[in-house]
Order: structure tokens, then sequence, then C-alpha cells
């Protein structure tokens, strides 16, 4: 099957439908203000109605409040939430039971140790994202740019249901879904001009790469 994309980290009417255009099957919306890709939810909830029924909408929050996903739950309507903290197994069951919506967990990873966690969290969460930890200093717990070593993800079986995240670009799609069972990708420093300015030629320029890289598959049907 063909993976999926997601363009992450949106704040533009431009952005959102040139990724739509390019077959983006999901659609990220930051809520972390730290992050220079922060939006406000009023202003996602716009976008993301230009989304909706073409792609799947994805709200991203850091260790969030009831009170925060209220707000996001009522005026973005997200199709799912991607937790981006350090939220438990019990917290993200939580937040499934309370608002009746799709969960990916994002793990951020250096090392085979960093996968140990996954395990508690099987059967709770409906993916999984696999991030770089963030460089020494970083405030941001994703969109660094920062890639990590994709063979250690190799210990992981069938189960496990991921994206692959973290400094991927148009030179490096194929290596790293040639070399991971990684059933979708998310990009979002690497389709930007500079930290939150997304650019129409990059996103452009990395599903130009991704189809390049997935086409042979196509053509055996697998």
């Amino acid at each position: 099957m063909k993976p999926d994309i997601k363009i992450c980290g949106l704040k533009t009417p431009e952005a959102v439908d040139r990724a739509l255009a390019r077959g983006a099957t999901h659609i990220g919306f930051i809520f972390f203000e730290k992050s220079p890709r922060y939006i406000e939810p009023d202003l996602a909830g716009k976008l993301a109605d230009r989304a909706r029924g073409k792609a799947m909408i994805v709200a991203v929050v850091v260790d969030a409040n009831n009170d925060d996903l209220d707000e996001i739950m009522t005026m973005v309507r997200p199709d799912m939430l991607q937790l981006h903290g350090s939220e438990s197994p019990e917290r993200v069951l939580t937040i499934k039971t309370l608002y009746n919506v799709l969960v990916m967990k994002a793990m951020s990873v250096r090392d085979r140790d960093d996968l140990r966690r996954v395990e508690s969290y099987i059967g709770i969460v409906d993916r999984f994202l696999f991030d770089a930890k963030p460089p020494v200093g970083s405030d941001l717990p994703g969109g660094n740019g920062v890639s990590f070593d994709w063979s250690v993800l190799g210990w992981l079986d069938g189960r496990v249901d991921y994206m692959l995240s973290g400094g991927l670009n148009k030179d490096n799609v194929g290596v790293a879904l040639a070399s991971t069972n990684a059933t979708g990708v998310d990009i979002s420093s690497g389709v930007e001009s500079e930290p939150g300015v997304k650019d129409l030629a990059k996103i452009d320029a990395f599903f130009d790469a991704f189809e390049d890289a997935i086409m042979p598959a196509q053509a055996s049907g697998s």
C-alpha cells in the first residue's frame, strides 16, 4: 500500500491547498506555543475546513490539559490527536475515552532503548510516530530538522504501526521508506524556507521525490 504523507505545522490556506493538491493524506496543526508553527485554534479550524473529507486532520499537542483539548476539539474538530509530550498510557486512554478520537503517540528516539516504552502503549494508541530526540538546548519536542538512526526501528514487530518523522526532506525520503517499515512519513521543517514558513516549491519537490521513491513498489503491485 502507498505510504501516508503528513504535512505538519501548516498555517496558511495556500500551504494547506498545495499539500492537498499533491496528495497529502494527513494535515497537521500544532498547538504548542513555543513552536514557530503554533496556530490559534480558531484559525486552525478554518484551515481544517478546507481539508475536511479530503485528508485526516491532526491536532498536535504537548501535554495538553483538558481545557485546551476541549477548545481544540470544539474549534478544529480533528480526526486525530497527536500527543507529542510525556503522556502516559493512562492519560492516552483517558483522552481517547473523553473525546472519542484517534490518537497517535509521538516518541523521541535516539537508540533502541528509547523504543522499549512502545510496549506499554500497544493496544491503546492507534498509531505511533517516531521522531528524533531534540538537540541539546531545544525547547521543541519535534520539528527540529534532525533525524535518528532508522536502523533501530528494525527491532519493532508487526504490532507497531508507525509514521516516521525527524529530518525528512526530498533527498532522504526514499532511503527512509526503503530502510524502515514505516507506513507513513511526517514532514514539517523539510518543506520550509524558514522555521514556520512553508515553501510551496519545497512541498512540490518533496512529493516529487516521494512519488519517485514508491514508483518501483507500485509498479510491482506491492
